[in-house]
């Protein structure tokens, strides 16, 4: 599943092509994707200039000059592809610009979604408006998630993955953050002491960040919007790593928590 790297990349990616372009085209090529396409979405958007990009979690962010916003998720496998040439049978969404680039929405399982939301009640949203704070942005600190932590005897890692305290990570990168920041993934998220937070807070952007610079992890089908695939994988600290090497010389381990695989090392994570 695209991750907030993913997420991120893409956007970068479309940003080139989209921002500041008019929309002379708006196309659904079927009725829905996790849920139906907005009724008037071709109406509000046919016509309309791009007026920025941006993302919230795991969300693009499209704004128009009309006061809209085009929200989109990507669910399980969905990639924008630009100037595809010959659409494909998934590519369920289209735009076209005035400057003749096409981007299509390709979404094979059909787990993405497309919202049109008033530009200015983005924040009142319901997906939004529940989200904590972006984790690249200032307000992820120590005090944060000492006071979302307190008293709580969940596993740390079960609690990252809460979109209400920090909006965006994934399973792939809290285990790495936590390997980062040598804390087990099992350690009640209640008992961690200020200086193991401090260097969780300092691992999650870490982590993130190097995984936006090498264009997200190439998972199942994740691409870049240009083709291009990204090589974050190579880099696992000890997802997907079972049985293997850490580096500080201990075994990564795989176990199951809250159904999802955590990946860690018992040595260096404690």
């Amino acid at each position: 599943m695209p991750e907030l790297p993913e997420v991120e990349t893409t956007v970068r990616g479309l940003r080139p092509v989209l921002d500041g372009r008019v929309l002379t085209s708006v196309e659904t090529r079927r009725g829905d994707l996790r849920r139906p396409f907005p009724v008037d979405l071709r109406q509000r958007l046919t016509g309309a200039r791009v007026t920025g990009l941006g993302r919230r979690a795991k969300y693009g962010l499209i704004a128009t000059d009309r006061g809209d916003t085009m929200v989109f998720h990507l669910g399980m496998s969905g990639r924008w592809r630009i100037d595809p040439g010959a659409l494909e049978k998934h590519d369920h969404f289209v735009l076209d610009t005035d400057d003749g680039h096409r981007l299509a929405l390709n979404d094979a399982r059909r787990f993405g979604s497309i919202d049109l939301v008033h530009t200015d009640r983005l924040d009142d949203w319901p997906a939004f408006k529940a989200l904590g704070p972006e984790p690249l942005g200032p307000d992820l600190t120590v005090a944060h998630l000492r006071t979302a932590f307190r008293g709580r005897k969940m596993p740390v890692k079960v609690l990252l993955l809460d979109q209400h305290i920090v909006a965006g990570v994934g399973n792939i990168y809290a285990c790495e953050a936590l390997n980062v920041a040598r804390i087990s993934p099992f350690a009640e998220a209640g008992s961690l002491s200020g200086e193991r937070l401090k260097r969780l807070v300092a691992a999650i952007p870490k982590v993130l960040n190097a995984a936006i610079d090498a264009g997200g992890s190439t998972l199942r089908d994740y691409a870049q919007p240009n083709g291009d695939l990204g090589y974050f994988a190579s880099q696992f600290r000890v997802y997907g790593r079972e049985g293997e090497t850490c580096m500080c010389g201990g075994t990564v381990r795989r176990d199951v928590q809250a159904g999802r695989s955590t990946f860690w090392c018992p040595r260096c994570q404690r």
